[in-house]
């Protein structure tokens, strides 16, 4: 017998809209489509946008997002020309948007941040602060705790020591005036002195390297002490959760052992199993893969998982997920250049912003919260400061160093707003509490900089970690190339640095580099050890990637590819080249350079600069005729005119400028046609030019073509010098200019580049004299009589001697023309002719070009008649 449906039965059902469905079973779907449709019409049809509903909150999530991210930036515009950190901008958007200024808006509150909302921007803002904790342990390197790791360790614990100790004497007062019994003071205690004793490493890194310290003692000091403290404050931030977690002494020991346990197991084994999975996968040879940043992501979460249900906090354990990845093959640096982008776009500011939102200074009130206000921040930054101060001169650093470790220990920033998170999240804190401690941080930080600033400006600074690393690139084993630096007496020139900036360089480095290097095939250079340094320069940045870098030079000067197309470029050509890595602000540079030179002993720094400019030819028409050449303004290589600029104006040793006027050098030709045409000028840069001329000449293949350019219309003094007549004694051996025989009666005389003109001239005649005259001799050098008989000498005089040359020159094709820059005490003015050219040709100021590679280059660029040209200047002669 069939059982009667009950009251809620399936099959049947009894109320009527069911009857009505069952029957109509088309209604229904009409019927939810309409009402989904209704619920979305938004604000077509009447619904307020930035209504909050639990079902759909994403509308005034990106609103408030919009608001965060912008109101951040603009308060980063602002207090960023006053340096300060980025952090310090978005709390105080924070503070601006909340209860203290914008908040006190009738209804601004109630519809932008609504309470209800305020646990999905929080939901997203934990998110994010796990991210953030993750590259935190990321940036820590043991290598850089090891560095100086007494004198670190030393420093850090003492600071953390004696603010500890502050913090707990002021909690007393603080406790009974604002906290009340509901809140364990233990618990409070603790969190007091935690805050008081945490220093900020990533804002600390940020500053370090906005104020160019990290390769400074100070900057080594801080970054190891700032790691050991970092490293201590998260262990006593652990344990005081534990602590306030725990029911029972014993569930807290629990808690810790778990929480150490932990820690072992994922240093060990999870560590190695990293470690595998990376070399397994190639992440190590060629960044992280898909794969393993998915195993990565994954270890992160189940890190912070494991220790909030342990009863420690998430943001333990994302760090600690941060601290096991491996550092081999510069794969934290790949992983944090994935992740730390969008962590400090999106993530970073909500964060802090949520801090500033949830602080109200209008609850300080009154004179007793103010004088307490103060008490706090007096007293940690005497503390911090006295205590690294006092330590750090201990240590064997100058009271201004020492003062300037305990300015920057005393940052604050990110970290403690975390810990004042925690502590507001889990009631240790009120809200009136927290917006003192948030106050705190903020003074503390913003006065880290101009301390900093003041205590520690560039003058005073000592420079104790070079932030450059070389190796051979090839050779049985690793040597110092300190062994290069002993000079030689031979003629020609066998050191070299070769400056690597750009990749875009690259190809005309390695053209110049394998002209400009002597031929060890050449009887005069056998024997002789030619040294090539090849610089590699990466331009300094605010991240901390800087940090992580400089800790992991001697991984990326293997992985770096312009030095690894340099390095084969050596092995290919059986060049025997030492590899260098150098991280530095680009106004340091130009310096880098010249110290990197003369610390390697260097008789000859190799450079490329591109003209600011698209140069049109037009090839039918004689190449001095107007209007052959057009050119046109190129922006995007000013900066790099600046950067040349600068290194020839502060170098301390000669340098070759290579130039590609339109095309690459490598397309020039010069690996078949080797003619060199060289217009002689005079001044100190000629003079090397024509030496640089004839040690290209001593190569087989190249021949060239040297004239001596004057004006037939200058009104000229004859040039006279004495003459000294050598004694008889040392008539037999005695030398001139580098190693050349006097040839006449006329000793050169011990020329300082140019003191006069009178000198310069003399010089200059003295010079072109013995080369000239040398053709006939019998005891010159084997060297110079090859590459004599390869150049032709001629004098040429004309009104306008720029355009002849660049005339003489055109007959050659192709040719590398070599000029000198500066004719500075040289015996004629270019630069008015040089105007007169720029003008018929119809080209735009060139004001950079000269300014950078002097008259005479510019003439050449612009006449396009050169495959390429190279520029000399001698060392210690200014601009023009």
């Amino acid at each position: 017998m069939p059982r009667s449906p009950g009251p809620h039965s399936r099959e049947t059902p009894s109320h009527p809209y069911f009857s009505y469905m069952h029957k109509f079973p088309e209604a229904l779907v009409f019927g939810i489509w309409t009402k989904e449709a209704m619920g979305q019409g938004g604000l077509l049809s009447g619904v307020d946008p930035i209504a909050f509903a639990t079902s759909d909150s994403l509308r005034l999530w990106i609103i408030q997002m919009g608001m965060i991210i912008m109101m951040g930036e603009l308060m980063s515009l602002g207090l960023g020309k006053l340096r300060q950190p980025k952090v310090v901008a978005e709390v105080v958007a924070g503070i601006l948007l909340g209860p203290t200024a914008m908040g006190r808006i009738p209804g601004f509150t109630k519809h932008i941040f609504p309470t209800q909302s305020l646990s999905y921007l929080s939901l997203v803002a934990n998110i994010g602060i796990c991210l953030f904790l993750f590259l935190v342990g990321l940036e820590i390197d043991p290598n850089i705790i090891t560095r100086n790791a007494r004198s670190s360790l030393f420093i850090a614990l003492s600071t953390i020591t004696v603010s500890f100790g502050l913090g707990t004497a002021i909690s007393v007062p603080l406790y009974h005036n604002f906290i009340g019994s509901p809140v364990e003071f233990t618990y409070f205690m603790l969190f007091t002195g935690v805050s008081f004793s945490i220093t900020s490493f990533p804002v600390l890194c940020r500053i370090l390297t906005a104020l160019k310290l990290l390769d400074t003692t100070v900057g080594v000091v801080v970054l190891s002490a700032g790691v050991c403290n970092d490293v201590v404050c998260w262990s006593l931030l652990a344990l005081s959760v534990a602590f306030i977690n725990g029911t029972s002494v014993l569930t807290t020991l629990w808690i810790m052992l778990t929480c150490v346990t932990f820690t072992a197991f994922l240093v060990w084994p999870i560590r190695i199993a990293l470690l595998w999975l990376a070399r397994f996968t190639g992440s190590l040879e060629d960044g992280p893969t898909i794969f393993f940043m998915i195993v990565t992501v994954i270890v992160l979460w189940a890190c912070a998982f494991f220790t909030d249900i342990v009863g420690i906090s998430p943001i333990f354990g994302a760090f600690l997920a941060g601290v096991i990845v491996p550092r081999e093959g510069a794969l934290a640096i790949s992983l944090t250049k994935k992740l730390g982008d969008i962590v400090t776009v999106v993530f970073l500011p909500l964060y802090f912003t949520l801090s500033g939102l949830h602080t109200d200074l209008g609850l300080l009130n009154n004179g007793i919260t103010w004088r307490f206000t103060i008490a706090i921040i007096c007293l940690d930054f005497a503390g911090k400061f006295s205590a690294c101060t006092i330590t750090t001169r201990l240590s064997g650093m100058s009271w201004r160093e020492s003062s300037t470790v305990g300015s920057l220990m005393c940052c604050k920033g990110p970290v403690e707003l975390i810990i004042l998170s925690i502590g507001l999240s889990t009631g240790i804190l009120t809200q009136r509490v927290f917006s003192m401690f948030v106050l705190e941080a903020l003074v503390l930080t913003s006065v880290t900089t101009p301390l900093v600033s003041i205590l520690y400006p560039p003058e005073r600074r000592v420079r104790a970690l070079t932030s450059d690393i070389s190796r051979w690139s090839t050779g049985d084993r690793d040597e110092d190339i300190d062994h290069c630096q002993s000079p030689t007496t031979e003629p020609w020139r066998s050191r070299f640095t070769v400056v690597l900036d750009k990749f875009d360089h690259m190809s005309g480095m390695l053209v110049a580099t394998k002209l400009a290097l002597p031929s060890p095939l050449i009887p005069t250079f056998q024997g002789i050890e030619i040294c090539v340094n090849a610089l590699r320069l990466i331009e300094m940045s605010d991240s901390n990637l800087d940090i992580m870098k400089s800790s992991a030079m001697d991984t990326l000067i293997h992985r770096d590819p312009v030095l690894g197309v340099f390095r084969t470029f050596g092995e290919l050509n059986d060049i025997r080249v030492s590899l260098s890595l150098s991280i530095a602000p680009y106004e340091d540079m130009s310096k880098t350079i010249s110290d990197h030179a003369t610390r390697h002993g260097s008789e000859l720094i190799l450079l490329q600069w591109l003209p600011p400019s698209s140069i049109s030819r037009d090839t039918n028409e004689d190449s001095c005729s107007p209007h052959s050449t057009r050119i046109e303004p190129n922006p995007s290589t000013t900066i790099h005119s600046q950067f040349v600029r600068r290194t020839l104006a502060e170098s301390n040793t000669d340098i070759a400028l290579f130039i590609d006027p339109g095309t690459s050098l490598s397309g020039t030709g010069l690996g078949s046609a080797h003619h060199i045409f060289f217009p002689f000028f005079g001044g100190p840069d000629d003079r090397l030019a024509l030496e640089f001329v004839m040690q290209l000449c001593t190569k087989p293949g190249i021949s060239a073509t040297v004239v001596r350019m004057s004006k037939s219309s200058a009104e000229r003094v004859a040039v006279q010098w004495p003459s000294i007549v050598r004694p008889e004694e040392e008539d037999s051996d005695e030398t001139g200019y580098h190693g050349m025989p006097i040839q006449s009666t006329v000793v050169m005389p011990n020329i300082s580049y140019g003191q006069t003109r009178f000198e310069s001239e003399t010089a200059d005649t003295i010079l072109w004299e013995q080369y000239v005259d040398s053709h006939s001799s019998y005891d010159i050098h084997p060297s110079i009589r090859v590459a004599l008989s390869r150049i032709t000498f001629s004098e040429h005089s004309s009104s306008t001697p720029l355009c002849s040359a660049i005339q003489q020159a055109s007959t050659h094709k192709p040719v590398l023309v070599v000029v000198g820059r500066s004719h500075r005490l040289g015996s004629d003015d270019l630069t008015q002719e040089l105007e007169n050219i720029l003008k018929e040709r119809g080209s735009v100021e060139q004001d950079d070009s000269r300014s950078t590679i002097g008259n005479a280059a510019t003439a050449f660029v612009a006449s396009g008649c050169a495959s390429a040209v190279v520029v000399l200047q001698a060392a210690n002669v200014g601009t023009d």
